[in-house]
């Protein structure tokens, strides 16, 4: 998949949209995502001035973005929001910069009644950059206002 398909799965846009490509696809099983890290990317004009690094929480929402097509790629979950509800035993390993392309891995471990379990790895060139278990629920797209 590429950015546009996947616009056609997620809701999110530029400048949150994390993915650049999905390069394995399981549906409602696992994942395999990339995101070629430029380094125009709003977020390093803070994050640091003069020693860019791409943000954890960054990483994680990539990761959590990455899950989630994986959930809504199947049909039943077509229209649905993916929402972050937790993030469990978070590590970081190794900084990412710009240049870098990070391969995001998640494996579903579980899901139930809306809710559900990913465990999910970010690396660059085979190194680990963050691994992580995503809590996440599954909704509809429409809210009051």
């Amino acid at each position: 998949m590429n950015r546009t398909d996947i616009e056609g799965v997620l809701p999110h846009r530029d400048p949150f949209l994390f993915l650049d490509e999905i390069v394995e696809l399981e549906p409602g099983k696992r994942v395999v995502a990339r995101k070629k890290v430029t380094g125009q990317e709003d977020f390093f004009r803070g994050h640091f001035p003069g020693y860019p690094i791409f943000p954890g929480v960054l990483l994680l929402e990539a990761m959590a973005q990455a899950g989630a097509v994986a959930m809504l790629a199947l049909p039943e979950n077509q229209g649905k929001l993916g929402f972050l509800a937790g993030v469990d035993n978070a590590r970081f390993r190794r900084k990412v910069f710009p240049g870098d392309t990070i391969e995001l891995s998640v494996s579903i471990e579980k899901f139930k009644m809306g809710f559900g379990v990913g465990v999910g790895t970010a690396s660059v060139d085979g190194e680990v950059a963050v691994q992580a278990t995503i809590k996440f629920a599954l909704g509809e797209s429409s809210h009051a206002q």
